[in-house]
């Protein structure tokens, strides 16, 4: 027939006639291969990948942040002096309690970084701390350094210790239900300092420690604080900042510590407390994430500040001013990482008295709630009026 002639001629008289269909069936079949080879990849690639990878996106997810509850005994002590508290295991026992029990902390907060003696207690009804968070849906972490040493040979300045043993107690740390862990360095600003030996050693120290927890399966808090204490200006603050921050990240890319399965736990770029010269929030946000955006690798997932001893709503305001004007261009969660700027009201109202109880826990749920607030940027000063 007509048709079928001019069809068959169509294809004979086309370059590569019948060979043409043939090789576009061939080709077809190839990239439906490659494509099927490509999901076979991810799939195993997904199911390689290490947990705390997942971990850590989890942690400062739905704009919630983590509470330190890893104050030393000693320091716990002397905070519960103030308030004529027993200075006991069994008071700090009872205090964790009703922090780790406030019904509704998962609301807005992912993990909680205990200290060891708070890690291994049980409620008074006989459950484990640990278990008490998961059930809650709240990542365990754990504070893993032993404390800042004097640094030798460099008078005012410390070095942050643990290293020793780390790898035994990550692991047991692991078994326990810990998923992350915390080491804090801290860095002085002073006459002539930092040195650049204080700023190396610590960078290191936090490399290899974050190598470790990686090892062990633990999320890293990578932690280097720029102390508040001193005269300096926010300059200076500036500098110092961005100088630590740049040396941490060449240590942990020494150490081949994957970034994108690590939290940062930094300072917020501040004038020093005795500074006269104390700006804005506008201002302080603007040169923090100015500071962070030279110096911080967009695979980390999240930055959770310290807060360091700032007041507490004052804490929540300079996080919140942040998000509100920074957030949609950055390329990782700001969040927070505070303990004191939580706490502190729910202490004061305790004070050791099993009848505060619930209204400290209100304290505290309250506090936590305008720190997500914060990390969505709506966190408003003047309307803060617990």
């Amino acid at each position: 027939m007509p048709v079928m002639s001019d069809e068959k001629s169509t294809v004979d008289s086309h370059p590569g006639g019948e060979h043409s269909r043939a090789g576009t069936a061939a080709d077809l079949s190839g990239q439906t291969e490659s494509h099927l080879a490509c999901e076979a990849y991810e799939r195993r690639s997904k199911a390689s990948e290490p947990a705390y990878i997942g971990v850590a996106k989890t942690l400062l997810a739905d704009d919630k942040g983590l509470l330190a509850v890893d104050e030393s005994p000693g320091t716990c002590n002397q905070r519960f002096a103030v308030f004529g508290i027993a200075q006991s295991e069994a008071a700090r026992r009872a205090y964790r309690e009703l922090i780790l029990t406030a019904p509704g902390l998962v609301d807005s907060i992912g993990g909680v970084i205990l200290h060891d003696e708070t890690l291994h207690q049980s409620t008074k009804w006989g459950q484990a701390f640990v278990e008490v968070l998961r059930e809650a849906g709240i990542v365990t972490g754990v504070k893993v350094d032993i404390g800042a040493k004097d640094l030798a040979m460099h008078p005012g300045e410390k070095i942050t210790e643990g290293l020793d043993g780390l790898r035994e107690r990550l692991n047991t740390y692991f078994r326990v239900g810990a998923r992350f862990a915390k080491w804090r360095a801290v860095i002085t600003i002073g006459h002539g300092l930092p040195s650049r030996a204080s700023i190396e050693a610590n960078a290191h120290a936090l490399g290899r420690y974050a190598a470790l927890c990686q090892e062990a399966g633990l999320v890293p808090v990578v932690e280097p604080e720029v102390l508040m204490e001193g005269h300096h200006s926010l300059t200076t603050c500036l500098e110092v900042t961005e100088q630590v921050l740049l040396a941490v990240f060449i240590q942990l890319d020494h150490q081949d510590v994957r970034l994108d399965g690590m939290i940062l736990k930094p300072n917020m770029v501040l004038a020093g407390l005795d500074c006269p010269q104390q700006l804005s929030a506008e201002e302080i946000a603007d040169v923090t994430v100015d500071c962070l955006r030279r110096t911080v690798p967009a695979a980390v997932p999240g930055i959770a500040f310290l807060s360091g001893g700032q007041p507490a709503k004052l804490a929540s305001q300079r996080l919140s001013t942040m998000n509100r004007r920074s957030r949609s261009r950055l390329p990782w969660a700001l969040g927070f990482s505070f303990a004191r700027a939580i706490q502190q009201p729910a202490l004061e109202i305790w004070r050791g008295n099993d009848a505060n109880v619930l209204p400290a826990q209100q304290a505290l749920l309250h506090r936590a709630r305008c720190n997500r607030d914060a990390c969505r940027g709506t966190y408003e000063i003047a309307s803060d009026q617990q």
